[in-house]
């Protein structure tokens, strides 16, 4: 039985689904309004036994207030190489839980294909098993509602050039429109999604169905303070908030929607965020201030993340980090 009826049985039991109906670009970008990201770094990939995060937080993430979730998805260790790299089925049972799980509460789905570090390391060799996964993907949802959208890679960067991303994404587009003509799917510039490159992204000029994704960390001295990973890892005691800080957000922003609007695209902040180590107050005022700003120019946006790092829920204390869950989601 193909995979795809699989999905269908796990979502909707003996219910029959007609085909997505197309939406408009900027009207699933007002749905998909403020969301968040989940589970990329959860151990619910090895077993669901292990799994940080539970059902009950599809709910909770309604309740307060948000629209989406964003979906971070690294698939790569769960392809058979000697199956033509297969996705294995139970991957999908994963996916398929969770996709159902947010459907249930009413949250639009973003398939996020995640792997950027092994793409920009090696795109020539990750190539093949990338075009496998949107092909096993588009097929395994191809009955999906239209609540459910694709994005093609997130933060291309590295070998993965502006002009190599281009063909590799139109490659990917077109495996996608073969069986999912209209279904909305999220593109961003190469560079990490930078703002800074949008104009060296080349979309398919017909296509109309696409949502631009950018992601903000702006200034990375702040933002990422202590991070292990980053060039900031030895950075401390960084604050932010200056009417200065705030203008900076304002113009870059602004040259993103000088952008849009000349070439006719709705705009996904699909990340942002301030690292644990950052002061309190100062990643408050961050997160609100990107958050209304974004809002402002009529984006929807994805923070940076459920839990892990950046955290908006607090897994040990089993509660939200109310004053960043505050800064996103202000009480009305």
């Amino acid at each position: 039985m193909k995979t795809v009826l699989l999905f269908l049985t796990a979502w909707l039991g003996a219910q029959v689904l007609a085909p997505a109906q197309p939406v408009d670009a900027f009207e699933q970008n007002r749905r998909l309004g403020r969301g968040v990201n989940i589970i990329g770094y959860d151990p619910i990939w090895r077993s669901r036994d292990q799994a940080r995060f539970q059902e009950k937080h599809f709910r909770l993430l309604k309740e307060a207030g948000f629209q989406s979730v964003r979906i971070n998805l690294h698939p790569f260790r769960h392809m058979d190489a000697a199956n033509g790299w297969a996705l294995r089925p139970g991957w999908f049972e994963t996916l398929d839980w969770a996709v159902a799980k947010a459907t249930d509460q009413g949250l639009q789905v973003i398939l996020d294909f995640h792997e950027f570090t092994r793409m920009a390391e090696d795109p020539d060799g990750m190539k093949p098993q990338f075009l496998a996964f949107w092909k096993q993907v588009a097929e395994h949802f191809v009955e999906a509602p239209n609540s459910v959208i694709f994005e093609i890679l997130n933060e291309p960067n590295r070998k993965l050039t502006p002009a190599l991303w281009n063909d590799y994404l139109r490659e990917a587009l077109a495996i996608i429109r073969k069986q999912n003509p209209t279904r909305t799917v999220i593109i961003g510039p190469a560079y990490w999604n930078s703002i800074d490159h949008l104009k060296e992204l080349s979309l398919p000029a017909d296509d109309r169905h696409l949502i631009v994704t950018v992601h903000y960390y702006k200034p990375m001295p702040f933002t990422h303070q202590g991070a292990s990973w980053s060039d900031q890892r030895d950075k401390s005691g960084i604050t932010w908030g200056s009417d200065a800080e705030r203008q900076a957000v304002r113009e870059d922003f602004a040259k993103v929607a000088a952008w849009a609007k000349e070439n006719n695209r709705p705009i996904f902040l699909g990340e942002f965020g301030a690292y644990d180590q950052a002061d309190m107050a100062s990643r408050v005022r961050y997160t609100d201030w990107v958050a209304r700003s974004a809002e402002a120019l009529g984006w929807s946006w994805g923070y940076w993340q459920f839990d892990s790092d950046f955290i908006l829920w607090d897994m040990k204390a089993d509660t939200w980090v109310e004053s960043i869950l505050r800064a996103l989601v202000p009480k009305s």
